[in-house]
């Protein structure tokens, strides 16, 4: 099985007829390691032209901020120096995607037209403006998944333990080295404006979210964390429900803004000297939940929304609509870390100062929101929005999914029934306790 070939599926057939090849870059904001540039720099010498990037954003988006721009921007300048060096232009588009895509097109008489993937609506959309006014050829690679969506499954899985065995089966065809990228030996005619970076100081956008610093951006930022996890996964499968421990990968930006391929990062644990254990562990996590999270939000529209949790999960769901809840909270007073709860504050702290909150209390953050809501409609969408909003890895599959897993039992079992949460699992306070140092997580993010 060849697998490149699997990689990459034609959204348009036509002859080849331009000037050039372009990559449009969504999702996959980085030079090394990425199968759409490959692919497309492999057309572009095949038709003997020039390859140009580019990356398009609206900068109006008022729920945007500067702590999620700032982590993209830096990162794309990084981009474009790395561009430069293989002779591939870059070019930033501001402005609508259905206006500025096809104006470039048109400008640089694009032959063929390049984009990686993602399953999340909002992309899907875009791309769906685009291939409605384009008629060049349009070829779409899952340059962040270890095997493609499309490859693994086709349709949306119950559970990790029903794509699990999908994903081992094919891993092996998937899991090699990735080519390197050349040096372009087709130049452009004319040189490519500079980009001004500066734009981003003019974005309308929330600037009340400031950039955390203890995570830089950047490719070369992702493969120096790369190089820590030999020692920060030691004592991963044992540490990593612990909030007091940094026995976690902290890659998980990196994952979101593109700047690392899951694949190398899969590469080099595999090659790696931790125990077999906490490699195992890891390996899980970073494979087998993550792309299922791709999985969920591709074959299931409604993952954002109470239509998308599994039929078991509404029905009981709704059996316990009216049951009284002790707390009720405004998305308002949950945002400002004021429950009653000082632990869930606390979490909820993290996530405002650091950008990121522990895996294990991102569960109980958001259970507890369920309970503490009118609704799990209303539960669901603070959660998204709250996640959204502070985490650098916000709207993302991997959130998504994680919050339809606590809210409405995605990917999980029937568990035993109790008021407002059904037979939706539960966490409680009492249960953390048993479980790492609630104390001293809660004077860690006072």
């Amino acid at each position: 099985m060849n697998a490149s070939n699997y990689r990459s599926r034609q959204l348009r057939s036509s002859q080849f007829n331009g000037k050039c090849v372009l990559y449009w870059m969504v999702r996959d904001k980085r030079v090394h390691d990425n199968w759409a540039l490959l692919k497309a720099q492999q057309i572009a010498i095949k038709q003997r032209v020039p390859l140009f990037v580019c990356f398009q954003f609206t900068g109006s988006y008022k729920k945007a901020n500067i702590r999620q721009y700032h982590f993209l921007f830096e990162g794309l300048k990084e981009t474009e120096k790395e561009l430069n060096k293989f002779q591939i232009g870059f070019n930033l588009l501001k402005g609508d995607v259905g206006i500025e895509i096809p104006k470039i097109l048109d400008q640089y008489k694009v032959g063929h037209l390049v984009t990686d993937f993602s399953p999340l609506k909002v992309y899907r959309n875009r791309l769906n403006k685009v291939l409605g006014k384009a008629s060049i050829p349009v070829t779409q690679v899952d340059a962040h998944n270890i095997i493609p969506v499309w490859c693994t499954s086709d349709k949306k899985e119950f559970a990790a333990y029903t794509i699990r065995p999908k994903i081992k089966k094919l891993l092996p065809s998937f899991l090699s080295e990735i080519p390197k990228i050349k040096k372009h030996p087709f130049l452009i005619s004319s040189v490519p404006v500079k980009t001004d970076w500066s734009i981003i100081n003019s974005l309308e956008i929330d600037f009340s979210v400031k950039p955390p610093d203890w995570i830089m951006p950047g490719e070369k930022h992702a493969m120096s964390q790369l190089k820590k996890l030999n020692k920060l996964l030691v004592g991963y499968d044992d540490g990593r429900n612990d909030p007091t421990k940094n026995h976690l990968s902290n890659i998980s930006p990196f994952f979101h803004y593109g700047h690392i391929a899951p694949q190398r990062v899969a590469l080099e644990i595999t090659k790696s000297s931790l125990p077999v254990i906490d490699k195992e562990a890891f390996l899980e996590e970073m494979i087998v939940r993550r792309e299922l999270a791709d999985n969920f939000c591709y074959y299931e529209n409604n993952y954002d929304y109470f239509g998308g949790f599994h039929q078991w999960a509404q029905k009981t769901l709704n059996e316990h609509r009216n049951d009284e809840r002790e707390y009720l909270y405004p998305t308002e007073q949950f945002e400002a870390s004021e429950t009653h709860d000082l632990l869930w504050n606390a979490a909820q702290n993290e996530m405002k100062e650091k950008g990121k909150m522990h895996g294990f209390m991102r569960m109980y953050w958001a259970k507890k929101i369920l309970e503490w809501s009118s609704s799990p409609e209303e539960a669901q969408q603070t959660a998204i929005e709250l996640n959204d909003k502070y985490q650098l890895d916000g709207r993302d599959s991997n959130g998504y999914t994680g919050i339809a897993w606590s809210i409405g039992g995605i990917h999980d079992r029937a568990w035993f029934e109790r008021p407002i949460y059904g037979k939706v699992r539960y966490m409680n306070y009492n249960g953390c306790k048993r479980k790492f140092d609630v104390k001293k997580y809660i004077e860690m993010n006072i």
